[in-house]
């Protein structure tokens, strides 16, 4: 940050409260107290009426205000993204009122800023949050979003599930939120074909300065139509499990298809829709006897010959 946006930053961080200290502008800068004390004289010698109290901090004088400020396209990428949440998470009063605030910060964008929101606005898309569910934090949401508005290429080094590690070039094609995290979906190079990426497992991602054609690509709507037709087939599963592990269980069914849930007597039974049988019925192996599957019977027999194939192993490795 240069010392011009510096400035401007403390004048509007001053402006958030009645009085500043001196330490805190510091730890949101990142700056000495030296720095700041030199700044802020700055500011009073370009003519900001700014007191200070002794021991308390800074303050700005009554009546002044600063005049309207610009967002920058990263702040109103981010307020975008944050109305996508709201639009799914959040009552009708607040929805409204979230709107006509973007649509402010909109209004002092200039031109090129409008369109670059507008395009953006098709390629990122919010599923669903369930009560409780905890999102898993990520590092590389805004330089994606630079990435898919500009239309660029980037360099991302992957942990895949199995903590297998590879690098990738991928042509960006929106941002999807769901099962506790956003999702880079991207044309893969690699690969050549498209992609899903947990954002919390890149590990780094530059941006190739490379431009790409989006004629090439489905949209993301196009993306997300082609995957729910594609697993159509989706098990409806019923599993009860004992109170003394259902906490647990909580923290990670949102990977396994999680829909619902019933607090019983001594239990608490779980609703699943999973398109992918065969790796919830793996994961629920992990509880032993403290859970009973009610339904269906092809998760219950899918159980019962996992547990063979395993016994057998077993007996095989003692055996040797």
């Amino acid at each position: 940050m240069n010392r011009i946006d510096r400035l401007t930053a403390i004048l509007i961080h001053l402006q958030t409260k009645r009085v500043v200290k001196a330490e805190e502008i510091a730890e949101r800068f990142e700056m000495s107290l030296r720095t700041v004390y030199r700044d802020v004289k700055a500011l009073m010698e370009a003519g900001v009426p700014i007191g200070s109290e002794a021991g308390k901090g800074y303050f700005i004088v009554d009546g002044y205000h600063l005049p309207p400020v610009m967002f920058t396209q990263d702040e109103a990428n981010s307020m975008l993204l944050a109305a996508k949440i709201v639009e799914k998470v959040a009552d009708k009063s607040v929805r409204d009122a979230f709107s006509s605030a973007l649509h402010k910060i909109k209004s002092v964008l200039p031109d090129a800023g409008k369109d670059h929101l507008e395009s953006l606005d098709a390629h990122i898309e919010f599923g669903r949050m369930a009560r409780g569910e905890q999102m898993i934090s990520s590092n590389y949401l805004t330089d994606i979003q630079r990435a898919i508005a500009g239309k660029e290429s980037l360099r991302i080094d992957y942990l895949n599930n199995n903590e297998e590690a590879s690098s990738r070039i991928v042509e960006p094609i929106g941002l999807f939120y769901y099962g506790m995290s956003w999702h880079l979906i991207a044309w893969c190079k690699m690969r050549n074909s498209y992609r899903d990426f947990r954002t919390d497992r890149i590990q780094t991602l530059r941006n190739e300065g490379e431009k790409f054609d989006p004629r090439n690509l489905l949209s993301l709507q196009e993306y997300l139509t082609t995957i729910v037709q594609a697993n159509r087939e989706v098990h409806r599963v019923v599993v009860s499990f004992d109170n003394s592990i259902a906490r647990f269980a909580r923290q990670a069914r949102y990977y396994y298809g999680f829909a619902s849930e019933e607090v019983l007597d001594g239990k608490v039974r779980m609703h699943f829709l999973s398109s992918c049988l065969h790796s919830l019925c793996r994961w629920l192996l992990t509880y032993g006897n403290m859970i009973e599957i009610e339904s269906p019977d092809e998760a219950k027999d899918l159980v019962v010959d996992l547990i063979e194939e395993l016994s057998a192993h077993h007996v095989q490795t003692v055996s040797r």
